[in-house]
This record gives C-alpha cells, structure tokens and sequence, in this order.
C-alpha cells in the first residue's frame, strides 16, 4: 500500500525588504560657508579691537573694586591711628546717648530713694567706687531691675520696687529704658555728658548763667580696690546697719538750759529750711529724723565753706539733740552730710 499523493509544503521564508537609501550629508553639516576658517581683514581687526577693550574693561573693574575696598578698609576700621574706626565711633556715640537718656530716667524714678547724685536715701548708696567696683555689675543692676529688692535682701517686703516691664509683677520701664538707666549709673566719671530736655532730647540751658548744663558719671576708672578691703555688702538693710555709727567727735553734754532749735528732715528734705539762734551764746537743735531707715545728720558751715559743727548721723525715724557751741552773729548754710542736696540756712544774730 503506497502513501497518499498531494500537493508539495509551501516554503515560507521572510518577506523581502527593499534597500534602505543613505540619507544625504547635507541633513547633518552646517552649510559650506559656515565651515570656512577664514576671516577678512577687517573682522580681524575688530576681534583685535574688542579683546584689547576687553582686557581695559577688566583692568579698570580691578582697579575699582580695589580702591573701593581700600577707602571701606579706612573709613570701617581706621587703620594706623589716623581716625576712630566707624563702628567704634557709632557705639560711643549710642552710649553717649543712651547715658543721657539714663540720666532723666533716674532723675524720674530713681533719684528720690538713691539720692540726686547715688549718695543714698531711702535705697542704699550707689556712687561709691567700692560698690560700683565689686558689686553694682551690669548683671546685677539688670537682675535687681527685674526682681526688686527681693534680689537683693530676700524681702517680699522690699521698699525697692520691680522696675522692669517683663518682671513679676511688670514694672513700668522697657528692656531699652533698663538699659539706659544701668548705662547712667555705670558711666565713667572722666566723661562729661549733656543734660537733655526729656521731650525733645535738646541741651538744657541753665536759666543763671545760660550756658549748656552737663553731668559726670560716677565710676572712676582708675578706682582699685585696697588689698585686704571689706567687701560692700550685697543688701541695703545690711549696708544701713553698718554705717550707722556716729559720725565725726561725739556730741557735748547737753545744756538743759540752753536755747533749743527744732528741725525736722521729711522726705529727704528739711522741711524746716530756716532757723535762728541768739549770738555767742550756745543752742540746742533737736533734729526730728522723719526718714524710716535713712540716715541724716545736720552739718554747719561758715560763709567760707568751712565745718562749724557736725551732729552725729542717725537712722530714722529718731529724734536727737546737738549741742552746739556759740557762734558768732551771721548766716550759716547747713546741710545732711550724707544727702547735700538737703540744704538750710541758720540765721545767728
């Protein structure tokens, strides 16, 4: 038996592809013209003309910017000594300022307590060159400025009042006016400042002489504490309890028969300004110290200036009596050796 006949496998082969064409050159090169290397004499010469401008421009913003920075160099920081370099000369003259801001700003608030000129009051002493030396830092009168009293005694009680608005409870000066205030107190005495008008900042004039008033400050630069010297103390109640001794030679016994003067000191005044007294004859003055916790005494002098008599100086609220010896017919000023601001006149006659 034969296998079946039929039609023979197709062959099946891959499909025939036409010729791919080269794309032409042109498609991927710049035109001839573009290509050509050669340069005419006249764009020759201007490439030659702008690198020579070129390098000028370059040279001349060298020059420039070196002057420049030569002249900031001067005038910033003022090499050599020739001149206070800007930024030094910019920060005295904002302490300048910020001293004479400071100077009404304790004449406002501070000066009742610590006295016109730091000699104390009703609050401690703060123009003395041990204290500010060794005590009255920045630090601390910033911490005092913010806490009161209380910083410095412990007391709640404290008379010395929170000052800065960001204590508690807020007190009525800003950081910047705390920081004038601490500028005043811890201003050099060899500096003389200008008393301002507190509105406008102009020089007050004063109305004898009409000459621009001026202030010093307190600190001695030159101040160096004596070797071995006490440290002052930290708080006012131990600072009055300290000096509260008798100041000067002691009083005489006194005369119960002589004539008696009364005088009382209020407020860190004396509210009795003007007494009298007989001629060559000794007198009794009976001092009223009204001032809880303020020291006061009565100091006499002549016409000169000299010390006729100095009365021992006491804590109040006290009363005591000075005898005092006869002097001759005349006006005496007499004033509070510790506040000399407290003034009075003693008419002998």
């Amino acid at each position: 038996m034969s296998d079946p006949t039929g039609p023979e496998p197709e062959e099946r082969l891959p499909a025939t592809r036409p010729p791919a064409e080269v794309a032409p050159a042109d498609r991927f090169s710049a035109p001839p013209q573009t290509r050509s290397v050669e340069l005419s004499p006249e764009r020759a010469a201007q490439i030659v003309r702008q690198s020579s401008n070129a390098r000028w421009v370059g040279f001349l913003a060298v020059v420039i910017v070196t002057l420049f920075i030569t002249i900031l160099w001067f005038y910033e920081l003022a090499p050599l000594g020739i001149r206070e370099p800007r930024l030094d000369a910019e920060a005295n003259s904002q302490q300048v300022t910020s001293v004479e801001r400071g100077y009404n700003l304790y004449e406002a608030n501070c000066a009742r307590c610590h006295g016109k000129d730091g000699e104390g009051g009703i609050g401690p002493v703060l123009n003395r060159q041990d204290k500010l030396y060794a005590h009255l830092s920045v630090a601390y009168l910033n911490s005092i400025m913010l806490a009161g009293g209380r910083y410095a005694c412990g007391n709640a009680g404290s008379v010395m009042p929170v000052w800065s608005n960001e204590g508690s409870p807020p007190g009525p000066l800003n950081y910047v006016q705390v920081d004038d205030v601490i500028a005043f107190i811890r201003a050099p005495s060899n500096e003389t400042f200008t008393v301002r008008d507190e509105e406008l900042f102009e020089p007050k004039l004063d109305p004898v002489t009409d000459e621009v008033q001026t202030f010093n400050g307190w600190v001695d630069p030159e101040y160096k504490p004596a070797p071995g010297a006490t440290p002052y103390p930290a708080c006012w109640s131990d600072e009055f309890a300290s000096s509260a001794a008798p100041s000067g030679a002691p009083d005489a016994s006194i005369d119960p028969t002589a004539q008696t003067v009364s005088v009382v000191a209020s407020g860190i005044q004396f509210t009795t300004p003007t007494i009298s007294a007989a001629a060559d004859k000794p007198f009794v003055i009976e001092f009223d110290n009204q001032d809880a916790n303020v020291q006061h005494n009565i100091e006499i002098k002549d016409a000169a200036g000299a010390e006729v008599f100095k009365g021992e100086i006491f804590l109040g609220v006290e009363t005591k009596p000075y005898q005092v010896p006869a002097l001759a017919a005349g006006t005496y000023p007499f004033i509070c050796t510790v506040h000399p601001n407290m003034t009075g006149t003693l008419t002998v006659q």
